[in-house]
């Protein structure tokens, strides 16, 4: 037993190291005025009134209340301090574009004016089940005549049949619902919901 519980421990300590390796670092205010003038790019958005701080190469994390950022970095080095932050965007490692996790877009959904692809009753419900959405069916829908985008790079409004929609990260809407960021490519919206938070058929509501 005294075995095990040294080899649990040096396990658990071998964990906690890793974890802290991954650096943490606070944007200063230039780094923070590119970050909202892309968000401004790409979804209208004008102001992130929140501590911001990169976690690794990808992970945007955003921090409010009372607690200095000297106070968070020293609480990073024992443990990963994610559980105080909240994960707001991750960097595309390709593009560099920014994709919004579900918190983020709820917290900026005021601000969203840009980048905003309308799913009628259908697409949503699976768009909550975790499911890709594919661009054909999307087209021969017959609930929809037109599908709706609000791109700055257009993506031409007309008949289903006719429509070119642009590529990329777009907020998926359902009325007055923000579900979350999808990548829009030739065929499909990718589905970044995670497994665990995904609903079944049987929980879904979507408010009328």
């Amino acid at each position: 037993m005294g075995r095990l519980r040294r080899q649990s421990e040096v396990l658990g300590t071998s964990v906690l190291s890793v974890c802290a390796m991954i650096p943490l670092k606070f944007f200063n205010k230039n780094e923070k005025e590119q970050f909202i003038k892309q968000l401004n790019e790409q979804f209208g958005i004008k102001d992130v009134p929140f501590s911001l701080a990169k976690l690794g190469r990808e992970r945007i994390i955003v921090f409010s209340g009372d607690i200095s950022e000297k106070e968070i970095l020293g609480l990073d080095r024992f443990a990963r301090i994610e559980g105080i932050g909240l994960y707001f965007a991750k960097i595309d490692e390709k593009t560099q574009d920014l994709r919004l996790s579900i918190e983020g877009v709820q917290l900026m959904k005021e601000q969203i004016t840009k980048n905003i692809f309308e799913l009628d009753e259908k697409q949503a419900e699976q768009w909550m089940m975790g499911q890709e959405l594919l661009l054909e069916d999307i087209k021969k829908s017959r609930e929809i005549s037109r599908v709706q985008i609000n791109s700055p790079l257009g993506g031409r409004v007309g008949s289903t049949s006719e429509i070119e929609i642009e590529k990329g990260f777009f907020i998926m809407k359902f009325k007055n619902d923000f579900l979350g960021t999808g990548k829009i490519s030739a065929e499909k919206i990718s589905n970044f919901i995670p497994k665990s938070r995904r609903l079944k058929y049987k929980e879904i509501k979507v408010e009328e």
